[in-house]
């Protein structure tokens, strides 16, 4: 071996430890996703953004939740990750009451915890990244109120109790407030059950006269595709149609907007959410700060408070584009 040989192997084995230092992730490191109702196309989405920013960054990722909407069932997810010692959690808090001190162990324990898509701001997690669902409830409310020129009967699709649901609806009853002849018949529990606010509006449909329902609003994702599938048939046999406003972009609710069945639809943005909160807790992971204190209040906050994703109105007018970009990105 020659001497000019000898020293290029020394060279690149002195370098290799500082190439090896440069690295900073590895398959090691875990990332969880927490949610309920894994399976809706809403967190198959979030689920494609958080195994993005996975991939990019080289570590290992999951997503975890039960397959309905079980607050319960959630809690005891969120443990289990919590009890693997994991590298960072992203959670969307389906009960504030029940996961907060879930939250507040996890962080004692010096795990970072992000809320995602819905928050529980008075536990000790870092901090939220998703829709203002406030601005988001004031946007559908302006198109009802546009809509119904001022005055009907509208009811709400909803889960009382969910913390981002909720302020969506208070959204709307701040635009309701400047309308009073808009009126609530009634915020309906659909339990998380799609077939259920499709049982509903067949029921709201068959209103006459005074109680005739005008407007039905759906503030969760998965209603306003079988909320749309009774207003169809209600059409086919006769119904003048009514003005229906969907939560979130799945092709289904995107194709009856296209269809004139949904009148409009509020777009969030889940697989940015996902994206934003895993290279977010990432960076927490590799740069570690004292957890568990009250960063809203400290003008040197390494966080921001909240990282607001966007929130958008879809209607026919912008439909076409929507669906393109969603078959563009669908699984060949």
């Amino acid at each position: 071996m020659s001497i000019w040989t000898k020293g290029i192997i020394v060279a690149v084995i002195g370098v290799l430890p500082l190439l090896e230092g440069c690295t900073r992730h590895s398959k090691s490191e875990r990332y969880y996703l927490v949610t309920v109702n894994v399976d809706l196309p809403y967190w198959k989405t979030a689920a494609e953004g958080f195994q993005k920013a996975a991939a990019d960054y080289g570590v290992t990722s999951d997503v975890r939740g039960p397959r309905n909407f079980d607050p319960q069932a959630e809690v005891q997810e969120f443990r289990s990750v919590v009890a693997s010692k994991p590298s960072g959690i992203l959670v969307s808090v389906t009960s504030a009451p029940l996961l907060r001190p879930e939250i507040d162990a996890a962080i004692a324990a010096g795990i970072p915890v992000i809320t995602m898509d819905s928050d529980a701001p008075a536990s000790k997690r870092l901090y939220f990244i998703g829709t203002n669902n406030l601005q988001a409830g004031r946007l559908g409310g302006q198109r009802v109120a546009a809509e119904l020129n001022g005055k009907g009967n509208v009811v709400f699709f909803t889960m009382p109790g969910q913390p981002n649901l909720d302020e969506r609806l208070k959204g709307y009853k701040d635009v309701f407030a400047d309308h009073p002849d808009i009126k609530v018949v009634e915020v309906f529990d659909m339990k998380g059950d799609s077939g259920i606010a499709m049982d509903k509006a067949q029921q709201y449909l068959a209103l006459k006269g005074k109680d005739h329902i005008d407007a039905f609003i759906c503030l969760q994702s998965s209603a306003g595709k079988d909320v749309g599938e009774a207003i169809r048939r209600a059409k086919a046999d006769g119904d003048p149609g009514r003005l229906l406003i969907a939560m979130d972009t799945d092709v289904a609710t995107l194709q009856l907007v296209k269809d004139g069945i949904i009148d409009s639809t509020i777009s969030q943005k889940p697989y940015t959410m996902a994206l934003v909160g895993l290279r977010a807790l990432d960076h927490v992971h590799h740069y570690p700060v004292k957890m568990g204190e009250d960063y809203d209040l400290d003008p040197f906050s390494p966080f921001p408070s909240f990282v607001d994703t966007g929130v958008s109105l879809v209607d026919k007018s912008n439909v076409e584009t929507i669906l393109s970009r969603k078959e563009a990105s669908a699984p060949q």
